[in-house]
C-alpha cells in the first residue's frame, strides 16, 4: 500500500484558500480516478475536486467548514484498491445507478425508508440533475414520510410560530449579506440616475439576432453594447476604473468588468470579463453568454469571479427602471441598467423638432464619494448615455 496526498489545487494567483463544504466519500470508501470527493467554496464559487488515481480515502484532513490552504494535503489515499464487501442490496444499487447520489442523500434515504427506485423518480435540481438535499427532504414531507427525528437534524426551516416560518441563510446568502454591509461601511454611497434614448441599439438588434444566432449558435444580447460603452467611458475617464487602500488610490491599468448575475435559487455573483477593452463586440457577445451561462450552472471558476475593476447590473431584467446598487468592494464604482421602455419623445433636429416614439432607458451609477465627486460620478454616467445614443445601427458583428 502506497499513500498519496491529495492537496488543495491552485485556483487563481489571488486565491490562497478554501473552505471544506462536505465530503462526498468516506473514509474507508473505494475511490475511482475522476471520482468526485470534495466540495469546497472560495467566497462565492462552490467548486468539486476529483480523484487523480484510483485507491481507497484512507483518511480526511480536514472537517466541513475547516479552511485548508492552497497546496496543503487535504485527504490521504491508499492507491491499491481493496475489494469492499457489497451487500445484495449495494449491488443492486451499483448495477442500475444512473446518476451520483452524495452520501447525506443517502443517508437520509437509507433512514427514512426511501427505496433506491425511488430516488431514481425524484427530480433532482443540483448540477447534472443531481439529487439534492432539498430534493428528497420535499419528497419525503410530500409523501408525509419524514419523522420529527430527522427533520430536526437535516431541515434548514421550520415552523416557528403559528403564522411564522424562520428560514436559515444558505452560505452564499450569508457571504452576500457580510459584502453588503462592509461596502455600506466603507464607501460614501452617492448615486446619479442618466436617461438614455437606446433606439438604435433596439433596432440593430432585431435586425441582426436571428441571423446572427443562426450563423454562430450564440443568443444577441443587449449587455454587450452596455459592456463597450461602459468600457469606452473608463478610457475617457480612467479615475472610475481605481480601488482605495487607507488614504492611498490604487489606479488600475486594466480594465475588468464584473457582471452581476442572479442565480436560479436568488442569490447573486459576479463572473468578471478580464480585459473587457481588448475585446471587439462579437468577442464580448461570445465571452458574456459563455460567463453567464456557466455562473447559473455553477461552472465558473473561482479566478473568473476574482479581480473586477468595474461592475455592471441589470436590473432591467426584472422589470425595474432604476435602483441604487451597492458598490462591489474593492471598487468604487457600479452601474445599473434599467429596463428599456417606449416612451413618446421630442426629437431634435437641424430641421426642428418633431415628436416620436423612442425606447428609453435609465442608468443609475452608484459611486464612492470618498474619491468620486459629483462630475466625475454624474459625468461617467452620463459619458455612457452618449456612447449608447451614438451606436451605430448598421454595426457590423
Amino acid at each position: 500500500m502506497a499513500d498519496y496526498n491529495l492537496t488543495l489545487p491552485a485556483m487563481g494567483e489571488s486565491i490562497a484558500e478554501a473552505t471544506i463544504i462536505r465530503w462526498l466519500k468516506k473514509e474507508g470508501d473505494s475511490i475511482k480516478k475522476e471520482d468526485l470527493l470534495v466540495e469546497i467554496a472560495t467566497d462565492k464559487v462552490d467548486s468539486e475536486i476529483s480523484s487523480p488515481v484510483n485507491g481507497i480515502l484512507k483518511k480526511k484532513l480536514f472537517s466541513p467548514n475547516e479552511v485548508a490552504k492552497v497546496g496543503s494535503p487535504i485527504a490521504i489515499l491508499e492507491t491499491e484498491e481493496k475489494l469492499k464487501k457489497f451487500t445484495v442490496e449495494d449491488e443492486t444499487m451499483e448495477e442500475n445507478k444512473k446518476r451520483f447520489y452524495s452520501p447525506l442523500v443517502r443517508t437520509i434515504a437509507h433512514k427514512e425508508g426511501v427505496s433506491f427506485y425511488e430516488l431514481e423518480t425524484i427530480e433532482g435540481t443540483g448540477e447534472k440533475g443531481r439529487v439534492t438535499k432539498k430534493d428528497i427532504l420535499k419528497y419525503i414531507q410530500k409523501n408525509k414520510m419524514i419523522t420529527p427525528k430527522y427533520s430536526d437534524i437535516f431541515l434548514s426551516d421550520h415552523k416557528n410560530k403559528e403564522n411564522e416560518e424562520v428560514v436559515e441563510m444558505d452560505r452564499i446568502r450569508k457571504i452576500t449579506a457580510e459584502h453588503m454591509i462592509n461596502s455600506k461601511n466603507i464607501s460614501a454611497h452617492v448615486t446619479s440616475f442618466v436617461e438614455a434614448d437606446v433606439t438604435n441599439i433596439v433596432k440593430w438588434r432585431e435586425k441582426m439576432k436571428d441571423d446572427f444566432q443562426k450563423n454562430t449558435g450564440e443568443k444577441l444580447t443587449l449587455m454587450s453594447v452596455f459592456v463597450e460603452c461602459v468600457v469606452k467611458a473608463i478610457k475617457d475617464l480612467p479615475m472610475i476604473n481605481i480601488s482605495v487602500n487607507g488614504t492611498n488610490i490604487i489606479k488600475k491599468r486594466n480594465i475588468h468588468i464584473g457582471l452581476a448575475t442572479a442565480l436560479p435559487n436568488g442569490n447573486l455573483i459576479v463572473p468578471v470579463i478580464k480585459n473587457a477593452d481588448s475585446y471587439n463586440l462579437g468577442g464580448l457577445i461570445k465571452i458574456i453568454n459563455d460567463l453567464i451561462k456557466r455562473a447559473k450552472s455553477n461552472q465558473l471558476k473561482p479566478e473568473e469571479t476574482q479581480g473586477g475593476t468595474y461592475t455592471i447590473s441589470n436590473i432591467g431584467s426584472f422589470g425595474n427602471l432604476f435602483g441604487t446598487p451597492i458598490i462591489h468592494q474593492p471598487q468604487v464604482a457600479i452601474m445599473a441598467i434599467g429596463l428599456i421602455q417606449k416612451k413618446l419623445s421630442i426629437i431634435e433636429t437641424p430641421e426642428g423638432d418633431s415628436i416620436g416614439i423612442r425606447h428609453k432607458i435609465y442608468l443609475s451609477h452608484s459611486y464612492d464619494h470618498r474619491v468620486i465627486d459629483g462630475v466625475l460620478g454624474g459625468g461617467f454616467a452620463k459619458k455612457v448615455a452618449l456612447y449608447l445614443e451614438k451606436f451605430n445601427c448598421y454595426t457590423k458583428i
